[in-house]
């Protein structure tokens, strides 16, 4: 039956229109992961000479011991941002003589599979090996690396459980602040009696039966809650809610576009997937932090503007990117109205616009650090303005992938809408502001760089019809062919 299982997704993703698409992401997945993992082995292998060499009087295996629970909240946080979990259309599956326990171990198993998983596994069975070579006792190594591999697949069902079930994921957050606040105040130093813990593990072999346990138990209880609602009438019920309206009457000042942005600003309030990626917007204004308060960036302005463009252009680079695939659930409606294309694309403009601005007025702490690094991100402010804009509208013309707009998958690791196209134009996106600055500050000074590139930003603004209208073309020649990947889903 697994084998069945595995043949009827493989249909699914080889003869939908994306397949070529998904092709290429899957193969750029693929060097991301082995890049992390030779980073992961080689870290394995190192870690133990390391500790060694730092501290020659404490055993590097009771420091790994003593941190380990570091590492297993990290691992729980990345998995919460980062880790997509399995879906499986189930409804077919409903009518037919299948047991339900079948497909559920199905589902579950699917989530073993995931890097995630693999990448403890390239630090610590290095890390295994050292300590054998090293003395250390087989049976207690070989027992220690077990229990921290089924801790490591422990965490990948805790996961499964705080992303279906909201009750779940607010007693462990509830918990963690509990014990981050007690050591953080040092009422209770929480990690050092699971330092030993973990240093007990290691030296009572036998012990490895409770981290298998406790893999059983979240294992039976994420069986249970998914079974729960796996039933027929479950899956195909809707979920009646009450949709509150708001007045947006204000946005009529636009003219004709005014429908166009109270569109957009429903569907980023009523979805889930508009609301990660507004909430992930608000985290670019942050970016600076990384280059501003580091003395090394000083040193290389280039980078200031790089970082100064993404300060501002977290909406831009997110949102827009995805344009129109935002739309893609009610595109053929949208294309069927009579409406100039150039008012939708112009309205999309505005709305990045508008979120840069409000961007730029929020940045305005970034005084602290001086008159030059606020210039410079206002410089950057227009540079998206008036060209980073229109380059984000040009690459949507080439993105044919549809966006399910109340999947809640993860932000940062989610390639639903994802086209590698995108990649090829956001290197213009993150290369041209550095170029526009570096030159003329390598020429002139500081100050020029900075006019050098809030003045392509005014050019693109002072041209915008003409840039609009290239883009718009493009837009109309593909048309009917956006209509056609659209109306198949992912």
């Amino acid at each position: 039956m697994v084998k069945r299982f595995l043949s009827l997704e493989w249909k699914q993703f080889s003869r939908a229109s994306y397949f070529q698409k998904g092709i290429a992401i899957k193969i750029l997945l693929f060097f991301a992961a082995a890049y992390f993992s030779a980073i992961a082995i080689f870290f394995g292998i190192g870690i133990f000479f390391i500790l060694k060499k730092a501290m020659p009087n404490t055993d590097p295996m009771v420091m790994v011991n003593n941190f380990l629970i570091y590492w297993l909240l990290f691992d729980l946080v990345i998995r919460f941002f980062m880790q997509q979990l399995p879906v499986m259309n189930i409804k077919p599956l409903m009518t037919i003589p299948i047991k339900r326990e079948t497909v559920i171990h199905y589902l579950l198993g699917k989530t073993a599979i995931s890097f995630f998983n693999f990448l403890p596994l390239f630090i610590f069975l290095p890390f295994t090996i050292v300590l054998l070579v090293q003395g250390y006792p087989v049976v207690n190594v070989l027992c220690w690396f077990v229990s921290v591999m089924t801790l490591t697949f422990c965490n990948n069902f805790i996961n499964f459980l705080i992303n279906k079930n909201n009750a779940y994921f607010y007693s462990i957050v509830s918990v963690l602040a509990i014990f981050i606040g007690l050591e953080v105040y040092q009422i209770f130093k929480i990690s050092e009696p699971i330092g030993v813990a973990f240093n007990t593990l290691f030296n009572q072999p036998y012990l490895v039966l409770i981290p298998m346990l406790l893999l059983v138990a979240l294992y039976r209880i994420n069986f249970n809650d998914i079974k729960k609602g796996f039933y027929l009438d479950g899956a195909i019920s809707k979920k009646v809610e009450t949709v509150s309206t708001s007045d947006l009457s204000w946005l009529d000042r636009f003219g004709s576009i005014a429908v166009f942005l109270k569109n957009d600003l429903r569907l980023i309030w009523r979805n889930a997937r508009p609301k990660q990626v507004l909430m992930m917007s608000f985290l670019f204004l942050f970016y600076g932090l990384i280059f501003y308060t580091q003395e090394a960036y000083q040193k290389m302005p280039a980078f200031l503007a790089f970082a100064s463009m993404f300060v501002t252009g977290g909406f831009l680079m997110t949102f827009g990117q995805l344009v129109p695939s935002w739309d893609s659930e009610y595109y053929k409606l949208l294309m069927s109205q009579n409406i100039p294309y150039r008012k939708y694309l112009e309205s999309k403009w505005y709305l990045m616009v508008v979120a840069v601005t409000i961007s730029f007025v929020l940045s305005t702490p970034y005084l602290y650090f001086g008159w030059k690094i606020f210039g410079m991100i206002a410089a950057g402010a227009l540079f998206n303005i008036g060209l980073n804009s229109f380059i984000t509208l040009f690459g949507g013309a080439l993105n044919r992938v549809p966006i399910e707009l109340n999947v809640k998958a993860k932000a940062f690791s989610n390639t639903n809408g994802f086209n590698p196209t995108q990649m090829l134009i956001a290197l213009p996106k993150l290369g041209l502001p550095m170029l526009l600055f570096y030159i003329p500050y390598k020429l002139v000074n500081f100050e020029v760089g900075i006019m050098v590139l809030a003045l392509s930003g005014v050019l693109g603004i002072v041209f915008k019809n003409f840039f609009l209208s290239k883009i718009e073309n493009l837009y109309q020649k593909g048309k009917y062919k956006t209509v056609a990947a659209f109306a198949e889903k992912n």
